[in-house]
């Protein structure tokens, strides 16, 4: 969740999406109110690993409750094929809602058709009811207006409050909205908006991006809406090794991305050009494979031929730290090395301290980055962490949200 409140935006799309009616302005007394979360939590033998996206959602979740709306609660989880199965029931979730919202939290074995409706029908004010996997079902994948207006059928509110797939058009996120009216933004869906929308429009000088991951075709957008607003943008993880390769620099085995080696020569000229310092890892930690434990230091310039580059070196952490130290403002998206494995985790590691040991306003991403926090033990000391990976990505980039754009207007 994020630690800030009332900041405005000055972009004309961000401005709009400040301006989405909020679950507080709407009277939920009686009312049945279906709202989209994001509860895929990891689950280990039947029972949840992690619960922080179902505690994420509480604040709304009790708001509903505690104003006398009769809540009803859909999410995806996993990666079903559109149809059952059993890996991938929320049924496990049901259990920690009841313990977490202190009443029972009835679950539907579907999450549309006439059991779910006399489900729903039954409810009083203040129960809940948590309907099955979204994703059982092809349509919700498929934004199926039919199926959308199903789920539709169900309520009389619409809100959203699963950041995490507000990138994605779904008939649970984007197509049921077209049914119901009004369509609000959870606290956790604003406190979202607003964090990341002040990364855009309100950020204090110096402003220093964080950039890491396997590769550059998934974040050019990214980096390319950075050097707009940017002083310096920080390259780690293996996208490094193409940014490297375009600077005529040989990278023994690291993953490159050998057809957009142009394109990182081209962002660096535009970073260049726009004086914005795209600073690239001067040493890293080097094996033979992933799996090798004979890993050593070197200069990225003196980079055996048999080995392959798989976290930053402790130069370059140092320089990473020291403007990371001075900025007013950070935002972090990927990993500065293949962090999973404990021997290639200390870069990434030593940023998350970094970013955490600053006084600047910070965003972590979501994803690998905001894993990385938790597992450095200083999520406490980032302004925000973001819950949606892809959804962030996308937003920092300066696209359009489809689970955003369909709420409804203030």
């Amino acid at each position: 969740m994020s630690k800030l409140q009332g900041h405005g935006a000055e972009a004309p799309r961000q401005q709009a999406y400040m301006n989405k009616v909020s679950i507080s302005d709407i009277d939920v007394k009686g009312r049945r109110v279906f709202m989209r979360v994001d509860f895929n939590v990891p689950l280990a033998d039947g029972k949840i690993a992690d619960d922080a996206r179902i505690q994420a959602a509480a604040p709304s979740m009790k708001y509903v409750l505690e104003h006398g709306g009769r809540l009803i609660l859909a999410s995806h989880l996993g990666r079903p094929k559109g149809k059952p199965e059993a890996k991938y029931s929320l049924g496990p979730v049901a259990g920690r809602l009841s313990q977490l919202l202190g009443r029972q939290a009835q679950f539907a074995s579907d999450c549309v058709g006439p059991e779910v409706q006399k489900m729903v029908a039954g409810l009083r004010d203040g129960d809940v009811l948590l309907l099955e996997n979204l994703r059982f079902h092809a349509e919700e994948e498929k934004n199926d207006p039919a199926f959308a207006k199903e789920l539709a059928s169900l309520c009389d509110v619409y809100v959203n409050d699963a950041f995490g797939t507000a990138h994605r058009a779904h008939a649970s996120t984007a197509g049921i909205a077209e049914f119901v009216q009004p369509a609000a933004a959870g606290f956790l869906m604003q406190s979202e908006i607003e964090a990341l929308t002040h990364a855009l429009t309100k950020a204090e000088k110096p402003y220093v991006a964080i950039v890491g991951g396997a590769k550059i075709s998934d974040k050019i957008e990214l980096i390319e809406n950075f050097l707009n607003i940017a002083d310096s943008v920080l390259i780690g993880g293996a996208m490094a090794y193409t940014f490297l390769r375009a600077q005529g620099i040989a990278t023994g085995k690291s993953l490159v991305e050998t057809d957009k080696i142009d394109l990182a020569g081209t962002l660096l000229a535009k970073g260049a050009e726009r004086k914005v310092a795209l600073e690239l890892p001067v040493d890293h930690i080097v094996a033979a494979s992933l799996d090798s434990t004979d890993s050593q230091v070197t200069s990225v310039t003196a980079t055996p031929p048999d080995r392959m580059g798989l976290d930053i070196g402790p130069e370059t952490v140092k320089r990473y730290s020291e403007i990371i130290r001075n900025a007013k403002t950070i935002v972090w998206n990927g990993p500065m090395g293949v962090f999973e494995n404990p021997r290639f985790a200390e870069g990434t590691f030593a940023i998350a301290r970094a970013v955490a040991g600053s006084k600047a306003f910070s965003i972590v991403g979501g994803g690998d980055s905001a894993a990385a926090v938790s597992q450095s033990g200083v999520e406490s000391k980032i302004t925000h962490i973001s819950t949606g990976g892809g959804a962030s990505l996308e937003f920092l980039s300066g696209r359009k949200l489809p689970g955003v754009e369909v709420l409804t207007n203030k």
